[in-house]
């Protein structure tokens, strides 16, 4: 019986999970599901015969060593900076890894090692990154073997709530790493446009977004992710003319996140004094110029140029930043602080469902004729715990584990991503049996 151990039970890690279980009679696998939490790790496995939940601590390096040695596979769902320690040992022991994160200048320098060993350490197999990489290389593989010459590709995701229950004023709700959300954009963005390479400070990134239309979901902004030069020669795409990738949120999301951006207030590298018995009025003033006769919401308007009852200032006070309530997060950062706010009003409701948006542009010419492709992809959660996002970072790494655990990716080996035909192709063939399917639409292009 062959043992696979899946390090991490939190959220994301649901669907993953009971793949695996579902599918571990058939293969005669053992799955372990370690986490800090045991609760957490049994209630995922729940009492499967061939699961086992136990204590994990990826800082124990005995215990690292135990579980990888004992392992014919790992799934890492650990915070991205202990992926390397995982990898580690997995390279010194002969055990495949498969992981959702992206691949880190530790992970990368242990592909020769990977390779001596006969060993797939295989990363960026999740959603964003992911399915995108999957699904893009499928179309761009296809073209170039049409003999289309690709001019222009653009591909943008984004984790929203589903129509249904979006019933904020922003638009949203935390359907992922709410930490993630508050710090996205940090540092500069770099694309290309027309030729023309583009950079993005982090101050001016919320007024640069451009907009798009999916399916019959209507319209959506898309702020640049801060390398989206990064996949270029790993797409085959260096003579490209224009190379973006976004993340996807709601009309009017950018505008009002700014505000936090502008005022600093998103800032996670210096402690905010009295985070303790400050109120969240007194934490977004501490930002504003002095003035002793003033309201805050005063000055917020004034320092935004709009109306004092517009929709930006409607969604701030909605949001509970001007409330005389007490912050009461010790030696907190302003990061820290926004991000407890915002739990208060994005989190997911008992009956709330999520969905995942995606979006590839592709411009290409063939035969003297230029034509566009828009490939979207939109997923719905089926519950709170088999979300979206669930499903679409765990299923395709439970799918790819399976294809590794059955020798269906036989002669792969190294430090791997899904952009190559004998890994995408049967991994997106299966995941159209949890409706993540493309649909295409093409047109003519000037």
């Amino acid at each position: 019986m062959k043992q696979v151990s899946i390090l991490g039970a939190g959220l994301s890690a649901s669907s993953l999970i009971k793949y695996m279980l579902d599918h571990a009679a058939e293969h005669q696998w053992k799955i372990r599901v370690g986490d800090v939490s045991l609760a957490m790790a049994q209630k995922k496995v729940d009492g499967h015969p061939n699961g086992e939940a136990f204590v994990f601590d990826v800082k124990n390096e005995q215990q690292v060593t135990e579980v990888v040695k004992s392992s014919e596979l790992v799934i890492s769902l650990l915070p991205a900076m202990f992926h390397p320690i995982v990898a580690k040992a997995c390279v010194e022991y002969g055990t495949h890894m498969v992981t959702a994160s992206y691949v880190s200048k530790e992970m990368k320098a242990l592909h020769d090692q990977a390779v001596e060993k006969g060993i797939i350490l295989l990363n960026e197999i999740g959603v964003d990154p992911g399915i995108d990489h999957m699904s893009a290389m499928q179309v761009l593989d296809r073209l170039r073997a049409e003999g289309a010459e690709i001019i222009e590709f653009e591909s943008s995701t984004g984790g929203l709530v589903a129509p249904k229950y979006d019933n904020t004023p922003w638009n949203y709700k935390f359907t992922w790493n709410p930490r993630n959300v508050v710090l996205a954009g940090q540092g500069n963005s770099q694309f290309l446009h027309n030729g023309k390479y583009k950079y993005i400070p982090y101050n001016k990134l919320f007024e640069r977004y451009e907009r798009i239309e999916v399916l019959d979901l209507g319209e959506f902004e898309v702020y640049p992710n801060r390398d989206s030069l990064g996949y270029r020669s790993i797409y085959g795409l260096d003579q490209v003319q224009t190379m973006f990738r976004g993340t996807i949120r709601r009309p009017g999301f950018c505008k009002a996140w700014n505000t936090f951006v502008q005022l600093g207030m998103t800032s996670d590298d210096y402690i905010f004094h009295n985070s303790k018995t400050a109120t969240y009025r007194e934490f977004i003033n501490s930002y504003l110029a002095y003035d002793v006769v003033k309201p805050v919401e005063d000055k917020i308007a004034a320092y935004l140029k709009v109306d004092i009852d517009s929709d930006l200032m409607y969604k701030l006070r909605w949001l509970g930043i001007f409330k005389n309530e007490v912050i009461g997060l010790d030696n907190a950062t302003p990061a820290q602080i926004l991000q407890q706010l915002l739990e208060k009003k994005w989190s997911l409701e008992s009956d709330d469902k999520d969905m995942i948006v995606m979006q590839h542009q592709f411009v290409y010419e063939l035969k003297g004729k230029r034509k566009k492709i828009y490939s979207s992809l939109v997923v719905y959660g089926e519950d709170q715990v088999h979300t979206a996002m669930s499903i679409t970072v765990g299923i395709p790494a439970a799918i790819a584990s399976k294809m590794i655990l059955t020798g269906k990716f036989d002669g792969q080996k190294g430090v791997l991503i899904p952009t190559i035909k004998p890994i995408y192709e049967p991994v997106l063939k299966e995941l159209e049996a949890y409706k993540v399917k493309f649909i295409d639409e093409e047109i003519d292009w000037q």
